[in-house]
């Protein structure tokens, strides 16, 4: 009787009167003894959250009552209830930082206590500050002017971000972070290196450059984080981030944050964390504030249609995102013509081209950003009031993370998409996570039967002549299969050769002997 009114006042999911009901059921002789830690516990109850966290799962375990669903916007934990540093309080509190939100209530905690932790939320929820804050206090505490905390991020304008909200919450503290990341120089990374970098946020790639260098040492990292973990894995750089695990002190603290968790991802999260506490909020759904709406349209009218909408809406930023890095620079060459300013991020630019697009961006010059996946997962500007799907994400996890980058911080936003009779298989998966039904909108005098535009007479699909014809002729037949009211067989018949229409066959390639033989009629000819 004892151990279960122990279990049942320190139990942090019962409340003052579940309690008393479970101290006057007890024994006289009881009652005695755990009066004074009824009350001890019941009024330290908010201060001990950092305790209750890694000492009382065996009590949760037993407790049989059911769970007190917090109300919406209710949090049992405060700023000042951590015993921040004064100076690491007052910048939360610049930053605009009032009460945690709900990753920030569950995980931190568990941070502080030196657990491993899973943080599982939709964007846009505050996943930087949940780790960010504990961490710069452990800094604060510990040893200076050696990297001690690792965190590693699929992107390079991740990498940016995350460092920025290390700057910001350790302003006036001194607290040295560098940004290692490809497609800049590596002596200013490795200066900052020496300097007594105390974080560094980094992308796998560039991190092993390092590595095999010998420009970081990494024997004394005490935390490391990896931020957008599944992104991470669908990007191929599980191999990376198994060598860098390798080189890494066993002791340490691992934190894994992302968006989504797939079954198969959380497997692999048994490698490399020890016993983690898993944190998870609202499933991975899209934020509720922002409202959903697909356009149906042809694929030759996606373009006209887009400039159409972005006319009739009232817009702050808008962002765009397409599915090729070629269609990201035509599609905003195209807004750039029709008088928007619109700028573009994809793969192909360089370092400097992506953060002067993102700078211009930020600051109001470019009103519009298209952009491939590149930048879906964790970039923060608060003025976009619209995401648009120009092209169909693959995944229900991809529409997440796109349609993440509005709705932020408790605003309001808009995504649309423009979706075509290909996309219906990928719409219903979105409904299904969504739980509901995507509104479908049309635009009032907009001409949707308008026919595709006549291709020009020189044609990359119909140049004549054998010179590299079987991939001239491989990509025709490719256009072809996908695109048929673009390219049709009989268009290709038309303008082709005979040797060039021998290349749009159906099936088969020519092998050499072709090959060949059309060298030798060049050369006759």
């Amino acid at each position: 009787m004892g151990c279960s009114l122990l279990a049942a006042i320190v139990c942090p999911r019962l409340n003052g009167r579940q309690c008393g009901a479970a101290f006057r059921t007890s024994p006289p002789a009881v009652r005695g003894v755990y009066y004074p830690l009824t009350a001890l516990v019941l009024v330290q109850r908010r201060r001990a959250v950092c305790t209750r966290e890694c000492l009382l799962d065996p009590f949760r375990k037993r407790c049989r009552a059911p769970p007190r669903r917090p109300q919406k916007g209710e949090f049992t934990l405060d700023f000042d209830s951590l015993n921040l540093p004064p100076r690491l309080r007052e910048n939360i509190r610049s930053l605009g930082y009032e009460t945690p939100t709900p990753i920030q209530d569950k995980a931190m905690p568990a941070v502080l206590a030196g657990r491993d932790v899973i943080g599982l939320a939709q964007t846009g929820t505050g996943k930087t500050a949940a780790f960010a804050i504990p961490l710069i206090q452990r800094l604060l505490k510990g040893p200076r002017r050696r990297l001690r905390i690792l965190i590693i991020g699929p992107t390079r304008e991740l990498a940016e971000q995350t460092a920025g909200a290390f700057d910001e919450l350790g302003a006036h503290m001194h607290v040295q972070c560098v940004s290692i990341y490809g497609g800049v120089g590596m002596q200013p990374q490795v200066a900052a290196l020496r300097n007594g970098a105390e974080v560094a946020v980094a992308c796998p790639g560039r991190l092993l450059d390092h590595m095999r260098q010998g420009t970081i040492r990494l024997g004394q990292i005490e935390c490391l984080v990896l931020d957008e973990a599944d992104r991470m894995f669908d990007m191929g750089f599980l191999p990376d981030i198994r060598k860098i695990l390798q080189a890494l002190p066993a002791p340490r603290q691992t934190l894994l944050f992302s968006a989504t968790m797939p079954d198969e991802i959380r497997a692999l999260t048994g490698e490399f964390l020890r016993l983690p506490v898993t944190v998870q909020i609202a499933h991975s759904r899209p934020a509720e504030s922002v409202s959903h709406a697909l356009y149906p349209v042809r694929s030759h009218l996606k373009t006209p249609l887009l400039l159409a909408i972005l006319d009739r809406i009232d817009r702050e930023s808008v962002l765009v995102f397409t599915r090729t890095k070629h269609r990201a620079k035509r599609l905003a060459e195209q807004l750039g013509r029709a008088g928007h300013g619109a700028a573009c991020i994809q793969g192909n630019l360089s370092q400097h081209q992506r953060t002067k697009a993102m700078d211009g961006f930020r600051s109001g010059r470019f009103r519009i950003l298209v952009a491939t996946d590149i930048v879906a997962r964790g970039i923060d500007v608060s003025t976009i009031s619209h995401v648009i799907n120009f092209d169909m994400p693959h995944t229900p996890d991809e529409y997440t993370h796109r349609i993440g980058r509005t709705g932020r911080a408790a605003k309001k936003g808009d995504a649309f998409t423009l979706v075509g009779a290909e996309d219906e298989d990928t719409v219903r998966a979105i409904e299904r996570v969504l739980r509901a039904r995507i509104e479908r909108r049309t635009l009032e005098d907009f001409d949707y039967a308008a026919p595709p535009p006549p291709r020009p007479a020189h044609s990359p699909h119909a140049r004549s002549g054998p010179a590299r014809g079987h991939t001239r002729g491989h990509a025709g037949r490719t256009a072809w299969h996908r695109a048929p009211e673009r390219a049709p067989e009989h268009a290709h018949a038309e303008r082709a050769t005979p040797a060039a229409a021998h290349h749009l066959r159906p099936v088969g390639r020519p092998g050499s002997r072709f090959k060949r033989k059309a060298r030798r009629r060049r050369g006759r000819g």
